[in-house]
């Protein structure tokens, strides 16, 4: 079996287990206490700190270890805001942040606050002149992601905590996807991560608050890790996280020029062996080990299920899975296709045959669900004055962009189609569709049953 959705989680790196397994005897006390005992699992504790801190490229002192990444957010988020609540309440994100940050956005709007979502490109990379245009005076902070987690694009951290810096607001950056590549460059305010995205074990988040940015931590105060994160410190994960941080940092640079050879080779073949496949996310911008494609004409959850029967774990970022019944937030905001998403994200190790084998193995897979779904049969097409009309109400993507394709040829150039349709992934996908095919998009409006998405042939 060959375990490719890494962005995920990452498979727990050797390090990591053998301190996990060395640190249960000695940290297992608490490290407030003054006894032998305390005073031992308080040096593993420190230690680790320390390593982390080093890792991340800031003072021991300006890092809590917490339950968890998202956890991290969640905290740094609501203290920030708290500590800078007489500035305002405006939170600027952007439109693909982890749906950790963009829970906490909801909160504040929940709450009377008020958030900018700062738009992306096709490649899913903002602009930093978008997050200077969105600063106001009331903004008490700026969220931005170091890489995408979904299509693994890097974003421009620096350029964006300059701008943030100028006008005095701190930038929190989530660093879960890009911290076991490498520090985070730039003039931060805030970071976070989590262990297991770097091969460190579950449980185990980072928070980092830089001196002199405004936090007041929220909740029942408590006098563990300066009082960002209650409970008792899980010394033995620490422990490992941090063994695992500094292991996979010592082998990045050699592994990454390897992986990106390894998905450079799946972004150029796959659209030669796969036809109607759109490669998504930066080409040059991007995680060493991430290549995300989307399959025209294929449920998403069928051609993963197709994939694991034939020993491959990937994930999807489509509206056709079993968790969603709508397009990913950050498919819909670079507003390409979601149909038939494909995540591949290769863990450091990746044999060079297992890529191979995936290579050989898609185009059937793709071809078998594409086989399943068949023409459909139920579809009526009649003609409405000049338009041709599509009725794929109560069908699910991608049938309305499959029925679209079969009828496109039956108008003249210069012709219309309707499709009508009532799956929000339409929305998406369709427009997206007539851009990757050179049709037209007019636009949509409003039906007695969903949507009408009215397209002109072009070609």
């Amino acid at each position: 079996m060959a375990y490719f959705d890494a962005a995920s989680s990452a498979p727990l790196h050797p390090v990591a287990r053998q301190a996990l397994l060395a640190s249960f005897d000695e940290g297992w006390a608490d490290p407030a206490r003054l006894y032998r005992e305390g005073r031992r699992a308080r040096v593993l504790l420190d230690a680790a700190r320390e390593a982390a801190a080093e890792a991340v490229g800031c003072r021991p002192d300006e890092l809590a270890f917490t339950s968890s990444g998202t956890g991290a957010v969640h905290a740094g988020i609501a203290g920030a805001l708290a500590g800078r609540r007489r500035i305002g309440r405006h939170l600027i994100v952007s439109a693909v942040e982890h749906s950790s940050v963009l829970h906490s956005a909801e909160v504040l709007e929940a709450a009377g606050g008020s958030v900018t979502q700062v738009a992306v490109d096709r490649a899913g990379l903002v602009d930093p002149v978008a997050y200077g245009d969105a600063l106001r005076e009331d903004t008490a902070l700026a969220c931005l992601q170091s890489a995408n987690h979904e299509v693994g694009t890097e974003q421009p951290v620096g350029a964006v905590a300059e701008v943030c810096r100028e006008a005095g607001v701190p930038l929190l950056v989530d660093a879960a996807q890009s911290l076991g590549w490498g520090p985070v460059d730039g003039g931060w305010s805030l970071l976070t991560a989590s262990a297991h995205k770097w091969g460190g074990p579950s449980g185990v988040g980072l928070l980092v608050v830089r001196k002199g940015v405004r936090f007041a931590a929220q909740g029942p105060v408590d006098e563990r890790e300066s009082g960002r994160a209650p409970g008792f410190e899980n010394i033995p994960a620490i422990v490992a996280a941090a063994a695992s941080l500094r292991a996979v940092r010592a082998e990045a640079a050699e592994e990454a020029v390897r992986l990106r050879e390894l998905t450079d080779r799946i972004r150029t073949r796959v659209p030669r062996l796969v036809p109607d496949v759109e490669v998504v996310g930066h080409p040059v911008r991007r995680l060493p080990g991430v290549v995300t494609f989307s399959c025209l004409y294929v449920d998403g959850e069928a051609l993963l299920h197709e994939l694991d029967r034939e020993g491959f774990s990937v994930s999807s970022g489509s509206s056709c899975t079993s968790s969603t019944l709508t397009p990913s937030h950050v498919l819909r905001a670079m507003g390409v296709l979601s149909e038939g998403n494909v995540r591949v994200s290769l863990p450091p190790g990746t044999a060079e045959e297992d890529v191979e084998r995936f290579l050989a193995v898609l185009p059937g897979a793709v071809t078998a669900v594409r086989e399943k779904l068949g023409a459909p049969t139920a579809s009526e097409v009649v003609r409405e004055e000049d338009v041709l009309v599509v009725d794929s109400l109560g069908k699910r993507c991608p049938i309305p962009v499959i029925e679209l394709a079969k009828v496109i040829g039956d108008v003249p150039v210069g012709g219309l189609v309707r499709v009508l349709a009532d799956d929000e992934a339409a929305r998406l996908d369709i427009p997206a569709w007539c851009e990757m095919r050179n049709q037209d998009y007019v636009g949509e409006e409003p039906a007695d049953q969903g949507t009408s998405y009215l397209i002109r042939r072009a070609t």
